[in-house]
């Protein structure tokens, strides 16, 4: 369960999905929308097969930024079945294609420290919080980091 910052809105298009909202649980049938208020604590999930919805989100009163999200959800299940070599290598192609995103550079450093490549991911980090000061404060609680977390070059990067 996650609690954001962004507010979101989710259309049900198949079936239906359940959502928790600070607990509240809202069934939500095929054609439905449910809204997320920013700090809300939630979650989705579908209770029957081939349950499809879609997400709009951001944050009030702020323009949507591209953040490279779609290139690295192919790469994602990799990351999930705990295959961090093989995602760094194939998510260091991407980075080297799409350079302009933040997001990509902070995964690949969490894949490089999980992968024990240290200098890699330390010099990743650096890029990703130059890019955006929030991967900072991401990098502090994130246990991806955990392998590197006592390196003098890692505490110097999330330190403010």
């Amino acid at each position: 369960m996650t609690s954001r910052a962004d507010e979101e809105l989710y259309l049900v298009l198949k079936v239906r999905a359940v959502f928790e909202l600070d607990g509240d649980r809202v069934v939500a049938p095929a054609g439905a929308f449910v809204f997320a208020r920013p700090d809300v604590k939630r979650t989705a999930f579908a209770e029957e097969p081939e349950t499809t919805n879609d997400a709009l989100g951001g944050t009030p009163g702020k323009a949507d930024e591209a953040n490279g999200w779609e290139l690295w959800a192919p790469i994602r299940p990799l990351y999930e079945r705990g295959e961090y070599d093989e995602v760094a290598d194939r998510l260091g192609a991407v980075v080297g294609a799409h350079p302009q995103y933040a997001l990509l550079f902070y995964n690949l450093a969490c894949c490089e420290s999980m992968a024990g490549r240290s200098p890699d991911a330390v010099d990743h980090l650096r890029r990703a919080i130059e890019m955006s000061e929030r991967f900072r404060e991401n990098a502090r609680d994130d246990s991806d980091f955990d392998p590197i977390r006592d390196e003098p070059a890692f505490k110097e990067l999330i330190t403010d």
